[in-house]
Order: C-alpha cells, then sequence, then structure tokens
C-alpha cells in the first residue's frame, strides 16, 4: 500500500508529539474548568447561593462531563475501530476544543438569567464526548506504533498530556491572579484560558494531520479484520474487562482529582491559603506526578503493567489515610508534601495505563474497549470525589471522612487489579 513505508518505520518524536499534544490540550480544556469551578463559577453562574451551595452547583457541572465521557467513548470508539484512528483524534480535538472557546465567550448569570448555567452544562456535556473519544485513540496511536518491549515507553507520551495540560492551565491562572485584581479576575479574567484553547487547537490539528494511521490497525483493515459494530462484540466478548479495567483506573482519578479539584478549594476557603499559594502547591504535586507517569511507564517494560499498578495502589490506600491531617496542619510545607504524595501516587497508577488498557483488549475493540473502560474509571473517580468531598464537609463528618473514602477507591481499584491478568508480553 502507498501508506506502507510511512507505518513501517515510524518516527517515535512524531508519534510522541501527536499523542502528546493532543492529551496536553484536551486535559488542559478539562482542568480550566476545574479550576474554574473551584475559584469562581459559584458566583458567576450560580448567585444567590450559600458558598456550600454554590460549589456543589459548581462541581456538578463539573461532574456533566465526566457522565458524557462513555458516551463519547462509545461513539468514537465505534468510528475508531470502523475506519481508523487518525480520523477519530482529529474530530475528538475539534470537539473539545470549539466547547472550550464557547465556555469561554458564555455571558454569566447577571446577562441571561437561567439560560447561562443551562448553557453551560450543555458545553460541558459536549466537553465530555470529545474528551471521551480523545484519550483512547491518542493510548492506541503510541501503542500500536510501538516496537516490541517498548509500549510503556511510547505510551507514556500521551500520560504525560495530564500533566502538561494541567501545569499550562494552571500557570495560567496563577498569572492572571497575580497580574489582575480579584474584581478583574471573577468579572473577565478567567475567561481568558478558555478562549486562549483556540491557539492550541490549531496547533494540536496541524501536528495530528501529519501522523500515519497505526500499522496493527491497517493490518486488521488489510486482513478485513473489522467489526461491523465493534461496541456491541465488546460488550459480548469482553465485558468483564471494560468493569475490571473501569474499577482499575478509578484510583487514579479519585487521586487526581480529589487533590486538585477539591483541596483547592478546600485549602482557599476553609483553610484560608491563598489562591495563588495553592495554584502553585498544585503545580509543584503535578511536577511529582509527571515524574512518576514517566518512571512507572518505562520501568513496566521491564517488571509487567500490573505489578507497577498493584504497588502504586496500595500505597495509595495507606496515602488517603495520612493526606487530610497533613492539609490539617495549615502548613504551606506539609500541603505541599499532601499534595504532592497524592498526585506522585496518581502517576505512577497513571503511567502503565496508557499501555495496559489497550492491551486488554482485542484489536477489534481496542479502541472502544480502552475508551470506556478509562471514561467508566472516570466517572467514579473523577465526578463523584468533589462531590462526595463537598458534602461530607458539609455534613460535618470532616475531612478525615474524604481520607477514607480516598482510600475506599483505591481498594477498590485493587481488587480489580488482582481480577485482572498481565498483558505487557502479549502481542497487538
Amino acid at each position: 500500500m502507498e501508506t506502507s513505508p510511512q507505518v513501517a518505520a515510524p518516527s517515535r518524536t512524531r508519534i510522541a508529539a501527536a499523542s502528546l499534544i493532543g492529551t496536553a490540550i484536551e486535559f488542559y480544556d478539562f482542568y480550566i474548568y476545574g479550576t474554574a469551578a473551584a475559584l469562581v463559577l459559584n458566583t458567576a453562574f450560580f448567585p444567590g447561593m450559600d458558598p456550600v451551595a454554590g460549589s456543589l452547583a459548581a462541581f456538578s457541572t463539573f461532574a456533566v462531563a465526566f457522565i458524557s465521557r462513555p458516551l463519547g467513548s462509545a461513539v468514537f470508539g465505534h468510528w475508531g475501530d470502523r475506519i481508523g484512528r487518525k480520523s477519530m483524534l482529529v474530530v475528538s480535538l475539534l470537539v473539545m476544543g470549539l466547547s472550550t472557546v464557547a465556555i469561554g465567550l458564555l455571558p454569566g448569570y447577571a446577562a441571561i438569567g437561567v439560560a447561562a448555567p443551562v448553557l453551560l452544562v450543555l458545553l460541558r456535556f459536549t466537553q465530555g464526548i470529545g474528551l471521551g473519544g480523545e484519550w483512547g485513540g491518542a493510548a492506541l496511536l503510541a501503542t500500536e506504533h510501538a516496537p516490541p518491549g517498548k509500549r510503556g515507553l511510547y505510551a507514556m507520551f500521551p500520560q504525560l498530556g495530564p500533566s502538561v495540560g494541567f501545569i499550562v492551565a494552571n500557570g495560567l491562572f496563577l498569572i492572571l491572579g497575580e497580574v489582575l485584581s480579584d474584581g478583574q479576575f471573577d468579572s473577565w479574567g478567567w475567561r481568558l484560558p478558555f478562549v486562549a484553547s483556540l491557539l492550541l487547537v490549531v496547533v494540536g490539528l496541524y501536528v495530528r494531520l501529519k501522523i500515519s494511521e497505526t500499522p496493527v490497525f491497517q493490518a486488521a483493515m488489510d486482513q478485513r479484520r473489522i467489526a461491523k459494530v465493534p461496541f456491541a462484540g465488546l460488550m459480548r466478548d469482553q465485558w468483564r474487562r471494560v468493569l475490571l479495567g473501569a474499577g482499575a483506573m478509578t484510583v487514579a482519578y479519585t487521586l487526581f482529582y480529589t487533590a486538585t479539584t477539591y483541596c483547592l478549594a478546600y485549602g482557599t476557603s476553609t483553610l484560608e491559603i491563598p489562591r495563588t499559594t495553592m495554584l502553585a502547591l498544585t503545580m509543584i504535586g503535578v511536577v511529582f506526578m509527571a515524574a512518576g507517569t514517566v518512571v512507572s511507564a518505562m520501568v513496566s517494560d521491564r517488571v509487567g503493567r500490573r505489578r507497577m499498578l498493584i504497588s502504586g495502589t496500595v500505597a495509595a490506600v495507606v496515602w488517603g489515610l495520612v493526606m487530610f491531617p497533613l492539609m490539617e496542619t495549615r502548613s504551606v510545607f506539609l500541603v505541599g508534601v499532601a499534595l504532592a504524595g497524592a498526585l506522585g501516587l496518581m502517576g505512577l497508577i497513571f503511567g502503565p495505563m496508557g499501555a495496559y488498557l489497550p492491551e486488554l483488549f482485542k484489536t477489534e475493540y481496542r479502541y472502544s474497549g480502552a475508551s470506556v473502560a478509562y471514561s467508566l474509571g472516570g466517572v467514579l473517580g473523577g465526578a463523584v470525589p468533589p462531590l462526595v468531598a463537598t458534602s461530607m464537609q458539609a455534613s460535618g463528618l470532616g475531612v478525615t471522612a474524604v481520607g477514607i473514602y480516598v482510600s475506599a477507591m483505591a481498594l477498590l481499584s485493587l481488587l480489580c487489579l488482582f481480577a485482572l491478568p498481565e498483558t505487557g508480553d502479549e502481542t497487538l
């Protein structure tokens, strides 16, 4: 075929760039919303509520995107398994990016009344659709191009996307917090990172359009091994792995969104730590997350994905009980340790997942299976923790209960990992 020379000797740099930049942009879009939800959206779109109720409303719109992610995974997974990985990666980037820009331009409650939160929910739903299709395609782009014995290394690049996206997103909010007054930030400054997403999308599209289809999927096309309805085949043949894979992912989401979204709101409002200080501490924590991602992804090629995942998850069970006592000291250093520990462990777990989830599924269902498992894990581990934590705080249970909840989610993931096989030595 005409594309054979391209896929026979793919450039690691090009694959790394295409898989990393897409997930970085997608997660940048997602994280600026989480940060805005913690800092300002409760007053911009839900005025008149007391602070706790406003935070719950803002975090509820945050959760909407996680609920729509499995739908996006099913839709993009179907076509990704039918017509190819590359085309779906382009479409998912456009859906996510344009929804983000629209949120930045959306008038607040004071301008258009109840239509503002309604439109906000709709745009969040669309964001979730796009992100639901993004991660699976990026992970497959990396793993299906990887040479034998290096799938963990190649899959490390899309897994670094969240770290890069988060640092850029929070870096912008940190800069805006320094150069703008509180009134300017609450009025219009928070919108700038959303609108800036348009430039990032243009760059991402340029890189993605230059990458070739994966050799594994191209071989399946050549051999006519394409399922007519991939999702139906997935549910018939590998539904158990979908559910167990989702459960295994839950702890990574729980650690991340508890440490970033909930702790950002808790640290600024309850502990009265300055907003810029909390953002800076969170960014330092994400550096630990990136380091954990790199180390665990590369080591998983040598010792196995499952062993690395089990080790990180056991540590997360313990850290859930340690994290909030550290936060309660109000010491900036110890709060930083709490966040760095949680995010570093998230990286240790997240790194091997870029290869592990795709390896669990057949080529015919791989986009659908990896994406749906990843997104379902996000519903339980990403959408729920900020809501549960805020509710626990409001009901008087305190943050100790939040830490116990984090440990319980880690234990759930550990049980799922025990039920799943090692995949590092399997061929794709």
